[in-house]
């Protein structure tokens, strides 16, 4: 089987583009992922201490918002 590379660029930069969004949409779905997490803990925790130490064990924190660019 041969593979042959499309010399044009308008390929390279629809790809470049829709993996764009593929990322923009990832970066979203996450950023909601882990807010929904930082609420969940909150709503078990006992405490802020204690709160605060679980966020740090799954690597979040409640105070940083992220947005998708």
């Amino acid at each position: 089987m041969t593979w042959a590379r499309h010399s044009g660029s308008s390929t390279a930069s629809d790809e470049d583009s829709r993996m764009g969004v593929i990322r923009a949409e990832e970066a979203e779905r996450i950023a909601e992922q882990n807010a929904r997490a930082v609420m969940t803990v909150a709503g078990h925790s006992s405490d802020v201490r204690e709160c605060a130490e679980l966020l740090a064990m799954l690597g979040l924190d409640a105070g940083r918002r992220q947005r998708a660019v």
